[in-house]
């Protein structure tokens, strides 16, 4: 029991699938966000040889901002899937294992884009130019 609600009082309709996406949707407007400020940066303003200078450091705004997002979303996904008593995870089909399920697969997501988000971001630690 948590919070005064047994597994079985769960309310489903608040469930949706959203939460689950967010952390990859994250992951995805970072890789955007970084790939298309450097072609800017290297095409519009210091030119094919020129350093990416303060590009690096917007990257790295850009990295700790969608780390941060992503850690919020794997916060929220921890508590779905730690939510109840039962040790084993998903072993009846109950709205309250169904509620832990989503949480478990929000959680993994989670983790997933923020390695993905931080393997993009330390590519601006690594290219010092544009070149």
């Amino acid at each position: 029991m948590q919070g005064g609600l047994t597994m079985e009082r769960v309310a489903e309709k608040n469930e949706n699938l959203w939460l689950m996406v967010v952390s990859p949707g994250i992951w995805a407007a970072h890789f955007l966000l970084c790939y298309s400020t450097t072609a800017v940066w290297c095409a519009k303003v210091v030119g094919r040889d020129g350093p990416l200078g303060e590009a690096r450091m917007a990257i790295a705004i850009y990295t700790v901002l969608a780390l941060a997002g992503i850690g919020i979303v794997g916060w929220i996904a921890a508590r779905r899937q730690s939510y109840g008593s039962e040790t084993v995870p998903q072993a009846f089909d109950t709205p309250g294992e169904r509620h832990r399920f989503l949480g478990f697969v929000t959680l993994l997501l989670s983790a997933l884009s923020a390695v993905a988000t931080a393997y993009v971001g330390l590519t601006a630690l690594f290219i010092q130019t544009c070149h």
